[in-house]
C-alpha cells in the first residue's frame, strides 16, 4: 500500500550512512514487512517535517509548512514541569531533551501498551524512547507498535538503530502489557537497549554499535512510521486511543526538570508534562486525513 497523499519535503533530512548493528539473533527477526508500501514499514528513524502547523500551504491549506522557531507553549502551567517549547512534526509526538553534542547517555521510560481501534486499510503506530534523531542524523530506540491491516490489529515489539533497518521481537505483545524501555550509551558508539514486559515476564537485550552518534537528544515519543522500498513517506497513523508514559528520565534526572520539547503531529495531542516525567499522546483523529481528503 502506498500513501493516497505526496510526499511532504522533511525540513531534517534522513542519513544515507549505515551504522553497523551488533544484534541479538536468536530472539528477533529483520522487520517482515507487515504490511507496508513496497513490503516493509519502519517505525524510527529521526524527526521528519518540523514545522508549525495551521499554516497554509502553497498547495495543501493547513499542511505544515516551513522549519519551526520554538514558541513558548500556550498549556505551559505551574503543574507541567519545565516544559517551555512547543514544536510540531509530521511524525514524533511525545518529549525530547536536547543539547550539545555529547549530552545525553540514557534514557528510560514506562507505558502501557494501547489497543489499536481499527478501520478499513492500513493503519500503523509505534510508541518508543531513544537517544537522538531530533537534531542528528542517528537514533538509538526500542519500543512497541500497534498496527492495522483492516478490522485486524498486530502488536509486537521492536528495536532500531538508524538508518540500520529496525529488528522484530518475537516476544508476545497484547494491549495492556506495561514496558520499560532504557537506551544507554556504553561510550565509543556502542549502546545497550532494554525492553522490558512486566506484564509477561519477558525482557530483551540489545547490544548494538550506532557510528556517529551525536548524543545530542533523549526522548519519548508516539510516531505515524513511514514507509520503505522507496517511499519513505508518513504512513496513516493508527487509531491507538491513548498511551501514557510515566517515569520519564534522561541521564538519570527527571525529563520535566531538564526544558523538554513538548512534539506533536496531525492526529495527535500532547499532554502537559507532571513532576516525575509522565504525559499522556492522545489519538484525535485529526491532521493528514483531514488535510488531504483521505
Amino acid at each position: 500500500m502506498r500513501r493516497k497523499w505526496p510526499v511532504l519535503t522533511a525540513a531534517i533530512p534522513l542519513a544515507f550512512g549505515w551504522a553497523l548493528v551488533a544484534a541479538h539473533p536468536a530472539a528477533a527477526s529483520v522487520r517482515d514487512g507487515f504490511p507496508g508500501p513496497g513490503g516493509q514499514v519502519q517505525p524510527g528513524g529521526p524527526v521528519s517535517q518540523l514545522s508549525q502547523l495551521g499554516q497554509p500551504g502553497e498547495d495543501f491549506p493547513g499542511a505544515p509548512t516551513g522549519i519551526v522557531t520554538p514558541q513558548a507553549s500556550s498549556s505551559q502551567s505551574a503543574t507541567s514541569g519545565s516544559q517551555d517549547t512547543s514544536v510540531s512534526s509530521s511524525n514524533w509526538a511525545g518529549y525530547a531533551a536536547t543539547g550539545a553534542s555529547g549530552s545525553f547517555t540514557s534514557v528510560s521510560a514506562s507505558w502501557t501498551q494501547p489497543t489499536a481501534s481499527c478501520v478499513a486499510g492500513s493503519q500503523y503506530g509505534a510508541f518508543w524512547v531513544g537517544l537522538d534523531g531530533y537534531t542528528s542524523k542517528t537514533v538509538e530506540q526500542i519500543g512497541t507498535e500497534a498496527d492495522c491491516t483492516g478490522p485486524n490489529p498486530k502488536y509486537y515489539a521492536w528495536y532500531e538503530v538508524y538508518p540500520g533497518a529496525g529488528v522484530n521481537f518475537t516476544n508476545p505483545v497484547s494491549p495492556g502489557d506495561t514496558f520499560t524501555g532504557t537506551v544507554t550509551s556504553q561510550g565509543s558508539g556502542k549502546f545497550q537497549l532494554v525492553l522490558k514486559d512486566t506484564t509477561q515476564g519477558w525482557t530483551q537485550t540489545i547490544n548494538a554499535t550506532a557510528a556517529g552518534a551525536d548524543l545530542s537528544s533523549a526522548e519519548a515519543i508516539a510516531e505515524a512510521p513511514s514507509g520503505t522500498s522507496g517511499n519513505a513517506s508518513v504512513l496513516p497513523l493508527t487509531n491507538f486511543g491513548s498511551v501514557g508514559f510515566t517515569g520519564l528520565t534522561a541521564n538519570g534526572k527527571s525529563m520535566d526538570t531538564l526544558d523538554p520539547v513538548q512534539i506533536t503531529m496531525p492526529d495527535t495531542s500532547v499532554t502537559d508534562m507532571a513532576s516525575g516525567g509522565s504525559f499522556s499522546v492522545n489519538y484525535t483523529g485529526t491532521g493528514f486525513a483531514q488535510w488531504f481528503g483521505i
